[in-house]
């Protein structure tokens, strides 16, 4: 328990205007909640992992405004009227996105863990225009870890949507 709760005391609840996935939730929330937590728990979004709860393994990035962001370490009340988009929100009409695709094709997961992570950051990446070599995208994928080691299929998956010019 905290030392707040334990004197009775609560942090001070915030309402926010959540819109995740091309839609709109009016939440309200501990000011102190994370939108990782948010997603996750009030949302029941749960692609979005919770990893290291650190901001070291990107595990639990998303899309904010187009940018991804380690959501572990962003309040949710930051997130008021602004666009979040998870794993989820990435499939239009039943059809994966590009970046998807091209996971599966290139076997860019093993256990699976940290792909939500690391296709968030690839669709990011891309749009960033940031996928010009393969040195190009491991520095800017460097803050997602896999513990099972498919770095390089996660390179291919990346480059292969590059060329393609699509993601």
């Amino acid at each position: 328990m905290t030392e707040l709760a334990a004197k009775g005391r609560r942090s001070p609840e915030v309402a926010s205007t959540l819109h995740v996935n091309g839609r709109a939730h009016r939440l309200h929330l501990d000011s102190r909640v994370t939108l990782l937590d948010a997603l996750r728990e009030h949302l029941d979004l749960t692609g979005t992992k919770k990893g290291c709860d650190q901001g070291a393994c990107g595990a639990c990035t998303v899309l904010v405004d187009g940018k991804r962001v380690l959501s572990c370490l962003t309040l949710a009340a930051q997130c008021d009227d602004r666009e979040v988009t998870t794993i989820e929100g990435l499939a239009s009409h039943g059809v994966l996105h590009p970046v998807q695709e091209a996971f599966i094709r290139h076997d860019g997961l093993q256990c699976g863990f940290c792909t939500p992570g690391q296709i968030m950051s690839a669709v990011a990446l891309l749009h960033e225009g940031r996928a010009g070599s393969d040195d190009d995208v491991r520095e800017f994928m460097s803050g997602n870890l896999c513990r099972c080691g498919a770095y390089p299929n996660i390179v291919a998956a990346i480059r292969a949507v590059a060329a393609r010019g699509s993601g």
